[in-house]
């Protein structure tokens, strides 16, 4: 590395001049050296450089979070969601994504404090792991996912945990990827939702559903049943304002259920609490475009005729 490199590399390690606490160092530190690291480095691929960055309270208000960031009719939606990443980060939770304007990240904490209906005690829940658009096939998946199982190991973790669809659901990891990353199912519901985990050894406890989820029961058997919570910076916006137009433009009774807290979701009946839509009691997806008046009717029609069929 040359002098001024090592010169660069010295300032973007001061907090005071870089203006983020030690969480972030190793972020600066690549953001500074980057291009010179090698194309084989643990980051790369493609002769890539990637840089990461992990959220917390010191940089929360300046950064963005990735989804809905430039979606100015969910503006409150997405300051909700910082509101709740916030909160998360006393209980350990965990941020990260591609130090650029894309939709690449992923977020996981301790599986005890997770807003989802799961027992999984000293396990690491992963939430929302996404990587889209240009950004696919360059090893960020692999990147972002071993700094999980790093942090999860480096606490004492028994494993990662995370909810996905038996197949691929909406706004759910890729089941099929993570298998072949070496999860491995732990519990399928007949809803469609799977439990898979990463073991990083034996366990005395295996994870598994809530009962609450297994037994999938919604309050209302007729309309439909909308759960969310501010884990999406989408959620709030298109259940309380295009979903509600969509049922009643149909004459559908709406019955809206926002989880306030993590026990409230831990006890919810759906293991997708970001988002979850039932109709005349029975699960129909976890799709938010099912909110919006040029989606609902697709998206149910295709539901009822897999459900008849």
């Amino acid at each position: 590395m040359s002098p001024k490199n090592k010169q660069n590399l010295n300032v973007a390690y001061s907090p005071v001049k870089a203006g983020y606490t030690e969480h972030a160092y190793r972020i600066i530190r690549i953001r500074t050296v980057g291009r010179e690291l090698s194309s084989n480095n643990a980051y790369g691929a493609r002769g890539a450089t990637m840089a990461y960055l992990t959220l917390s309270k010191d940089n929360i208000r300046s950064e963005h979070i990735c989804c809905a960031f430039s979606d100015k009719k969910c503006a409150e939606s997405y300051a909700l969601k910082k509101q709740w990443l916030t909160e998360g980060f006393d209980n350990g939770y965990i941020f990260q994504r591609l130090d650029e304007r894309a939709k690449v990240f992923i977020e996981y904490g301790p599986a005890e404090k997770a807003w989802v209906p799961v027992t999984a005690p000293n396990y690491m829940m992963i939430g929302c792991f996404w990587v889209s658009g240009k950004h696919k096939g360059k090893g960020h998946g692999n990147a972002l996912l071993q700094e999980a199982i790093d942090s999860a190991k480096s606490q004492g973790k028994d494993g990662l945990v995370t909810v996905v669809g038996t197949k691929k659901f909406h706004f759910m990891s890729d089941t099929k990827w993570l298998l072949g990353q070496g999860f491995e199912i732990c519990e399928s519901l007949p809803s469609g939702f799977s439990l898979i985990s990463l073991e990083f050894g034996s366990s005395n406890h295996r994870p598994h559903f809530n009962d609450c989820a297994k037994r999938g029961e919604v309050p209302e058997q007729a309309g439909c049943v909308a759960y969310y919570s501010n884990r999406c910076p989408y959620s709030e916006y298109h259940v309380k304002e295009s979903l509600a137009e969509t049922c009643n433009k149909r004459n559908i009774k709406l019955t809206s259920i926002k989880l306030e807290t993590r026990e409230h979701a831990q006890a919810a009946p759906t293991p997708a609490t970001i988002f979850s839509l039932f109709l005349d009691g029975q699960f129909v997806t976890t799709d938010i475009s099912v909110c919006m008046d040029s989606r609902f009717d697709k998206i149910v029609g295709k539901w009822r005729s897999q459900t008849n069929g």
